[in-house]
């Protein structure tokens, strides 16, 4: 379990949004996709199939950021999600530039991938709810991608990837700076509750769970190797 479940966050709203995805975060650390990077046996073509989708994933996620940071009460929250929307594009381009050519990729090769329909479904409905949604329910939605990944990056670290790419990717969610990243997030949202009613936070509660799913399925589609049907 998280440290912020465990201390910072387990009265707060923070803790209320997991505990919406909780079941959901069990099922994720127990995919044979990340089980297979954490004992190498991740085929990389999988892995691969993951990193193209990730990086138009994380074209979108900028902008949910953004949209987020349009939405933010305060002056300290518009500038770290505007921050994070600009970050999201330099880890995708830092991150994937080192992935790329272990895997046999070239910038060009992702470009030309189209994207899939777990990653235009998550997309669209990260977008949707940070567009019109109140900035409560924009902060819920985008939650999951900083939690899941750090959390999960801590998890497989612990296990210790035999696999020099994968140790890389890990090493990456399960650092110190992003963990400060993740902190203060989860901080931001745990200041939202006082002012947060019933209804919206049911609705925040949804969002949270539904994008935990999503991150699910986004493994599970790179794992399945997940495309159109028709």
């Amino acid at each position: 379990m998280s440290d912020v479940r465990d201390e910072g966050g387990q009265d707060g709203f923070a803790a209320e949004l997991w505990s919406a995805g909780a079941a959901t975060y069990d099922a994720i650390v127990a995919h044979p996709f990340l089980t297979g990077l954490s004992d190498g046996t991740l085929p990389r073509e999988a892995f691969a199939a993951f990193v193209a989708q990730d990086s138009h994933y994380l074209q979108a996620y900028a902008r949910a950021l953004a949209l987020t940071a349009a939405r933010a009460t305060d002056p300290a929250a518009v500038r770290m999600f505007s921050a994070h929307a600009a970050n999201a594009i330099a880890v995708e381009q830092d991150l994937h530039a080192r992935l790329l050519a272990e895997l046999g990729l070239s910038s060009a090769d992702v470009a030309a991938t189209p994207v899939g329909p777990t990653t235009l479904a998550y997309t669209s409905y990260l977008l949707a709810v940070c567009a019109t949604g109140t900035y409560a329910e924009a902060v819920a939605a985008v939650l999951p991608c900083y939690w899941v990944y750090r959390d999960v990056g801590r998890t497989l670290l612990e296990r210790s990837s035999p696999d020099p790419v994968y140790a890389t990717w890990i090493a990456t969610y399960a650092s110190p700076e992003f963990d400060a990243v993740v902190e203060a997030v989860v901080a931001t949202a745990d200041a939202l509750g006082p002012s947060t009613g019933p209804a919206e936070r049911a609705r925040c509660r949804t969002h949270f769970a539904t994008t935990t799913r999503y991150e699910w399925m986004f493994w599970d589609a790179a794992w399945t190797g997940l495309t159109w049907p028709v």
